[in-house]
Parts: structure tokens; sequence; C-alpha cells
């Protein structure tokens, strides 16, 4: 492990406890409590603006707080622990005419890595990356996708014990998300902590174990993924043959007709009391379906419509970028 000296090991890998830092009369973080438990995935989810990059730099220690304190794997001030850290930031930078492996040598050799262990350990990386062709191409000659891989692996050279990505899949093809992901999922099973922002609401739903839903510097919400989609009652779509009866008057005041079926929250007491007027009604079940709600819909519940619709505006101006 590189690093000055091993930290005792924590059940948080970061802990934040009402932090503020603020920007004249802006409030980019607001008052957040946060703890991310060691050894897991980790995701702060919110629209562009939401204070994620904020608070993941306070938690960081590259800027402090107004307010409040932050722990770092187990340490109080977070910079000491920067050898055991693997950070990603948002705005990507690499030097255009080093050379791919040597470029993710140099980044691990600024948390420690000594420069003949990561060069040998970035020619592996890139080989086991399908990018062998790629080892001794200056960056300039590499697609955005291949430099951002080159920049990530740069920042889990030195074997950290935290990675932290923000914002890791914009400008990210299809191809490469899903390896990226891959990628974040086999640093988990070696016990890292993965702790990342993302306005991409399937990358969160599809990865993390636990997040962080943020909007106007502030966390709305936080738990496993599972515990956001408890927030909303499950869904039932029922088609019947027959449009109308006496059995319509069993069904939810909140049933929405749309697209020749029946949509509604699952009832307190069940779907069985419905089945029962249903059949007795004849109205002639051709389907039902029950579903859980999904992370997309939890979050609009937790955060609005208008943060959702920002997410989706985000994600739409990324796309045509």
């Amino acid at each position: 492990m590189i690093g000055d000296t091993p930290a005792p090991a924590a059940p948080y890998a970061v802990e934040g406890h009402a932090l503020v830092k603020a920007f004249g009369d802006f409030r980019a973080v607001d008052g957040v409590d946060i703890a991310v438990p060691a050894g897991t995935i980790y995701g702060i989810l919110g629209p562009n603006g939401a204070g994620k990059t904020t608070l993941l730099r306070t938690l960081l220690g590259i800027i402090d707080p107004d307010e409040g304190h932050r722990t770092l794997l187990g340490d109080g001030a977070p910079l000491r622990m920067a050898k055991q850290v693997g950070y990603l930031p948002e705005e990507r930078g690499l030097y255009p005419s080093m050379k791919a492996f040597e470029a993710i040598a140099f980044m691990g050799a600024l948390r420690g890595l000594p420069l003949h262990v990561g060069r040998e350990r970035a020619r592996a990386m890139l080989q086991d990356y399908g990018m062998g062709a790629s080892v001794e191409k200056p960056i300039r000659q590499l697609s955005k996708g291949m430099a951002q891989t080159v920049q990530l692996f740069g920042t889990i050279v030195h074997e950290p014990r935290l990675i932290v990505l923000d914002e890791p899949f914009s400008g990210l093809d299809a191809m490469n998300q899903e390896k990226l992901e891959a990628l974040i999922r086999d640093q988990a099973r070696k016990g890292v902590t993965i702790l990342f922002s993302t306005h991409v609401i399937a990358h969160a739903e599809r990865l993390c174990e636990r997040i962080a839903i943020v909007a106007g510097g502030r966390i709305r919400f936080e738990g496993s993924v599972s515990d956001a989609r408890d927030r909303l009652p499950p869904q039932v779509t029922l088609r019947t043959r027959l449009s109308d009866g006496a059995w319509r008057r069993a069904l939810p005041t909140d049933t929405l007709a749309q697209d020749g079926a029946w949509h509604f929250a699952l009832p307190d007491d069940g779907i069985e009391p419905l089945l029962r007027a249903l059949l007795d009604g004849q109205a002639g079940i051709e389907s039902l379906s029950i579903e859980r709600p999904g992370l997309h819909d939890a979050f609009v519940a937790i955060a609005g419509e208008a943060a959702a619709r920002q997410m989706r505006d985000d994600a739409t101006q990324e796309a045509g970028a």
C-alpha cells in the first residue's frame, strides 16, 4: 500500500458532518451529512450545478469547508491520506505528447509510486484492457474514450484504497461506458471503496450499493437504491377486455387510463380485493403486471420534477456535444 503511514481500518472511508461551502452568497454545499461505508460503490446523484463537485473536493481536502468537518480514510486531515486516494476530476487533462503508458506511470508517481513500477503496471493494464496497440502512442493520437481510459488508469495505478470519480462517464460512448462500469466493479471486488458523482440515473442504479441524491447543495436522500425505490408503492398495469362496468368502482381513485390500459399504485390492502371485483364483474382480465418503481421515479419523488428535467437536459446536451 502506497502511503506515509497506514491508517487504521474504519467503518467509513469518507465522512462529512454539517458541511457548508459558500461562494459569496451562493451555498454550493449547504449543511451536508454524508458517510461512505468502506468497500462499497457509492454514488452522488444530481443535476449539474447541484453541488456534487464542490462536495467531492471538500471531502478530499482540495478545498476547505466554511463549516463542519470531514474525515478521509479515518484521518481528519484529508490531504495526509492523498497517496491512498485515486481522484479523477471532471476536468480531464493529459500531456498530448506523452506516451500512453508514460502518462499512467507519471500520474502514479505523483502519488508516490516508483516510475519503473508504474510503467510495468501501465503496460499490463493497457494490454489487459485491449489497448496494447496504444501503449507507445502519444495521447494526441488516441480517441477521446481511449485518452479518458488512460487518465482513469493513471488514477488507479498506485492501487489506492479509495477511488473518487467526478462524472466519470461524461463524454464516453456506450461501449466505453460499459467497460468503465466493469472496471469499477472489478476494483470493488478487490475491496476498494468507489465514490463517484453522476447526473445519469442508469449508472447509479446499475452500480451503486448506496446513493446520495443531491439538489440545491443539500442531500435529499441517503441510503440504498432499494430504499429509494421503496419510497414509492409498486405500480400496477391492468388491461381488461371490457372498458366499463360496475367493476370500475373498485379501481383506485388515482387510476390513469393510458394506451389501452389502467395504471395505478398498488392499493394498501393488496391486489386481491380488486381481482375479486374484476372477476365478479366479468371485466375480462387480459393482463396484469405489478412492478417496483425505478430509481428515476424515486428521484422525481425525492428531488422534484424540475431536478429530474435538468438531469435529462444535462444528458441530452452531453450526447449532442
